[in-house]
């Protein structure tokens, strides 16, 4: 049976100061407390900023990674790395982090010694290696947000899906990001309005603005189709 496996490199990190990169990597370990709670995702953290989630019922991926990309978006940095490189700044405050999905097999996955090896896991990271900006002097965003397997017609179904989130993500404010990030976790307008202290009224806003209605069709039209493949 296929898996999924998201890998994700978090764009201009060796911009940020220690403090941010300790704050980005605490945030990963909170991130992933809670996706293993909702969705049973299992998740690792290589270097401070590179991760790796095995999600076991594929069909949740995409909610997963979007997840995943709202959160970090909404990651408040301190103005000390606002100002260390603005540019370099600037893009992660705009993309957050570089993700993709490897949808294959996984010929070993032990939770327990933090194994995972296959196909799934290949397709990913070969995917976030080809885009990498490590060490580029001239850094140029392409898609931050991809689908990877072995099946050519699946990848087709899902890149202009894939290319149109991207865009709507990358438009979302930090505030935005976070309710996005909350809803995707199947909370109510009124219990994200209690958790980020605003009126739900607002949370609606916000709602509205990111484009909500239209994410939500895209996530549950990922979800049939992989369902059904």
């Amino acid at each position: 049976m296929n898996k999924a496996v998201i890998s994700g490199d978090v764009i201009s990190s060796t911009s940020l100061t220690d403090d941010d990169r300790e704050l980005l990597e605490n945030s990963f370990q909170k991130l992933l407390k809670e996706l293993s709670k909702e969705f049973n995702v299992y998740g690792r953290i290589i270097k401070g900023d590179y991760i790796e989630c095995v999600i076991p019922e594929p069909q949740n991926a995409l909610r997963v990674a979007l997840a995943v990309k709202s959160f970090v978006k909404a990651i408040p940095l301190s103005n000390n790395s606002l100002y260390k490189n603005n540019n370099k700044i600037k893009l992660f405050k705009t993309h957050g982090i570089r993700l993709a999905i490897g949808y294959g097999e996984l010929t070993r996955f032990d939770r327990e010694k933090g194994i995972i090896d296959g196909e799934a896991i290949y397709l990913s990271g070969r995917l976030i290696n080809e885009f990498s900006t490590h060490n580029k002097k001239r850094i140029v965003i392409k898609n931050t947000l991809n689908f990877v397997s072995n099946e050519e017609e699946l990848d087709k179904v899902f890149d202009p899906l894939f290319s149109l989130l991207d865009v709507l993500i990358s438009k979302a404010t930090s505030r935005q990001s976070e309710v996005l990030y909350l809803k995707l976790l199947y909370n109510s307008e009124d219990t994200i309005a209690k958790k980020l202290k605003i009126s739900q009224s607002v949370v609606n806003q916000h709602s509205t603005s990111l484009g909500w209605n239209s994410i939500e069709k895209a996530v549950d039209y990922f979800n049939k189709v992989i369902s059904n493949y």
